[in-house]
């Protein structure tokens, strides 16, 4: 699975990125030259990467970003070489790991290939790169919630002087989204961000952990606590919305109701263990057709698009003291109405959830195992294996609601 070495000219290493340019100019794949990894960070042969649409936000202007920096956050690769120090950033616990979580060489941790346990990564390590890599110091990741970390490793888009690996033939500096840029053939990154995983995933499917599974699985069975028995209602089935249906089974959700306005994600709903199916009209249709098949509403609703309209439909889909939880990310500046007597009176609980709640270097591996053991049947989110070249009409078919994920796959080096 790693291939040949990878070519270097002068010291640095040819690369071809997806490079965004400004929401007004759109991106273009560009040939750049990265530098070797620093302390702390590591060389990353990038296998896959998703095609996510935060991606698009970014592209269309939703939210406001850098330029110019190299594209994509979930993705994974092939570590090929270790920057200084980077072994000795790995002795001590988890980085934003809950306080009680086994420290690494815990004796009553099994090793596995890819357990956080076995520490940080090797040459060779299949890795899925988390586009937060807790910086372990703020109090967030005091807490245990390094997916809310405010010092990020990577953090900034590399765009600082001092983080700055990749740059283009002339030297200007081009930044990294979210401190991974996975739409690369090859990256640099902080070395808490290259999760190793189980090499038996394959790379596509490792790809998605990286954002879409780990949202959608985690909001549903870390965010939501979704248990046993309940019920649950997912609105949006993207590539996030469809890991929510999977994390609501892989919880044992007795109900699992898909909403969307594609029937043919619908179906894919199904396969992936949905129980029920409403195809989305206007709101009032949408909130009778979910009522009628869960009288008196539902103990969970995801919703997992980023809409005003669907995060007030999901208010109104759940049970009195049901929970409702949002994971889809909208335009900046987008609110959403509340009848704030029926909120309090019905007694909801509203919650946000940043990446699945997840610390990654826990829940990597974790979710790896799952979808090698076949309980996560990941690669069914795959839509099409596309090339860095197709990028654009991968960003057309996410602006039509096309399908799932697709995913860039990465040619190995000669």
């Amino acid at each position: 699975m790693s291939g040949g070495r990878t070519s270097v000219r002068d010291g640095r290493i040819p690369v071809r990125a997806a490079v965004f340019l400004g929401a007004a100019a759109g991106f273009r794949v560009e040939e750049l030259l990265l530098d070797p990894p620093g302390p702390g960070e590591v060389l990353v042969r990038m296998l896959a990467s998703g095609v996510c649409h935060s991606d698009l936000h970014v592209l269309d202007g939703d939210w406001e970003r850098p330029a110019p920096v190299a594209m994509g956050h979930e993705g994974a690769g092939i570590v090929e070489e270790l920057g200084p120090r980077v072994g000795s950033r790995f002795g001590g616990p988890r980085v934003g790991a809950r306080p009680g979580d086994p420290a690494p060489g815990d004796p009553t941790m099994e090793a596995r290939p890819g357990d956080p346990a076995t520490g940080g990564p090797a040459a060779g390590d299949l890795v899925v790169l988390a586009w937060t890599a807790p910086c372990g110091a703020c109090p967030a990741c005091a807490r245990g919630e390094g997916f809310l970390c405010a010092d990020p490793r990577g953090g900034g888009h590399r765009r600082a002087a001092a983080d700055v690996r990749l740059r283009r033939p002339d030297g200007t500096p081009v930044g990294v989204y979210s401190g991974i840029g996975t739409m690369a053939t090859h990256q640099v990154v902080a070395a808490e961000a290259a999760i190793p995983v189980d090499p038996a995933l394959p790379a596509a499917e490792a790809a998605l952990l990286g954002c879409a599974v780990t949202t959608g699985v985690g909001a549903a069975t870390r965010t939501a606590g979704v248990r046993a028995g309940e019920t649950v209602v997912v609105i949006g089935l993207g590539g996030v919305g469809l890991s929510a249906v999977m994390g609501a089974v892989l919880a044992g959700a007795a109900r699992v109701v898909a909403v969307d306005r594609v029937a043919a994600k619908l179906e894919l709903a199904r396969t992936l263990g949905a129980t029920d199916a409403v195809l989305a009209g206007d709101g009032t249709a949408t909130r009778a057709a979910v009522l009628r098949l869960l009288p008196g509403g539902a103990d969970h609703a995801l919703e997992a698009i980023g809409l005003a309209a669907t995060v007030e439909l999901a208010l109104d889909v759940v049970r009195p003291g049901g929970t409702v939880t949002l994971v889809g990310m909208t335009p900046e500046g987008v609110r959403a109405g509340v009848d704030v007597y029926a909120f309090v009176e019905r007694g909801i609980r509203l919650l946000g959830s940043n990446y699945g709640s997840a610390i990654p270097a826990e829940v990597f591996p974790e979710l790896a195992r799952h979808a090698v053991a076949g309980r996560l049947p990941v690669g069914r989110l795959i839509e099409e294996r596309i090339g860095l070249d197709d990028l654009a009409p991968a960003f057309e078919a996410l602006r039509r609601g096309d399908g799932a994920r697709r995913v860039v796959v990465f040619d190995p080096p000669a």
